[in-house]
């Protein structure tokens, strides 16, 4: 690669800052978001910064491809922009007035089906290809939705994928990730980087559907081409499994608690862990500087199990990113005992 792709971080940046600057008065008068059985703020707040990060990922990709050497190869890159256009337009609409979630989940069905069947590589070569996308589709539609489902405190989206996206972008310029997933990864990189200042606790400003959804999106598709990437064997996989490992579990169980416990669970809610910290005497802060730190050290797990592919190390790193996962979890679900009753953001 050139060194054309250093740009792209900084281009999204400043794109999606100035983005939000121009819109924020409209999304002031058209989009607040009231508080609800879901949401942890008690002021209504603009909604919508989303619409920033994904217009300044999308056009930060498409002006740099060509000088950064990448070649738009097949229908990939863009049946992948226009699935992420069709989930941000359902998210917008949605933001606004909201929309049954059996059509929601059809047109996210459709998006993450066309991204998914354009994508190259394979994560299970030894599998029939039709289970391996059908499967593929499945985790992409859920992954979506959790991380719409974990988009509920300040910074909190930043938290859990600003070192993601860190880590697969500084792979890709050291030449162990494909072009394109490393140039889509610094856009989005650079996009939730120049939304953060509006977004720090207290929020000025929500992502909201708009750009939660097709996050979900992009991340997903970025951690299918690190499983399928030629030459990384099982290491590619267990480094997919681990970035996002913090958000995976946490909507994960909560979804399965809620099961089991027979409530609705299209319904909005405040039980994910992060929520119950909040409520157990974590403050915002806290919270997502947990989180950070965790998906840190994930990034570093996923590191090594690229590093050393082999069997063992593997295992090791998957054991360690659970058990870090499951202790923050546990710490989270504990009451504080200097403190009680959290604070809202």
């Amino acid at each position: 690669m050139t060194l054309v792709p250093l740009l792209t971080v900084p281009l999204a940046a400043l794109l999606s800052a100035g983005l939000i600057l121009l819109l924020k008065p409209l999304l002031q008068r058209y989009a607040l978001a009231r508080p609800n059985a879901r949401s942890s703020h008690r002021v209504p707040t603009p909604q919508g910064g989303g619409i920033a990060i994904i217009a300044a990922a999308l056009f930060t990709v498409a002006v740099l491809a060509v000088p950064a050497g990448v070649a738009f190869k097949g229908a990939e890159l863009p049946v992948l922009a226009l699935a992420v256009l069709a989930l941000a337009t359902v998210g917008a609409v949605d933001d606004i007035r909201p929309l049954p979630a059996s059509l929601r989940l059809v047109i996210q069905a459709g998006a993450v089906a066309a991204a998914v069947l354009a994508a190259e590589g394979r994560i299970l070569p030894d599998a029939p290809l039709w289970l391996e996308r059908a499967f593929a589709i499945l985790a992409g539609l859920w992954f979506v939705n959790l991380v719409n489902f974990m988009d509920g405190l300040d910074w909190m989206t930043l938290a859990e994928f600003v070192p993601p996206t860190a880590f697969l972008f500084a792979l890709g310029l050291a030449g162990r990730y494909a072009p394109e997933p490393t140039l889509v990864a610094g856009a989005l990189l650079g996009g939730l980087l120049g939304f953060a200042p509006f977004n720090r606790p207290v929020a000025r400003l929500f992502m909201g559907d708009v750009g939660s959804l097709p996050v979900g999106l992009i991340v997903a598709w970025l951690l299918f081409r690190l499983a399928g990437e030629g030459g990384a064997g099982t290491g590619g996989l267990a480094a997919a499994l681990i970035l996002p490992l913090y958000p995976l579990a946490d909507a994960t169980l909560t979804l399965l608690w809620r099961l089991r416990r027979g409530e609705a669970v299209w319904q909005a809610h405040r039980s994910h862990y992060y929520q119950v910290a909040t409520l157990n005497g974590f403050s915002v802060p806290e919270v997502v500087g947990a989180v950070f730190a965790v998906q840190v050290a994930l990034a570093g797990l996923a590191g090594a199990t690229l590093l050393w592919p082999s069997p063992p190390v593997t295992l090791a790193c998957l054991v360690l990113a659970a058990g870090l996962v499951g202790w923050l979890l546990r710490r989270f679900a504990a009451p504080r005992a200097d403190r009680a009753g959290g604070k809202d953001r």
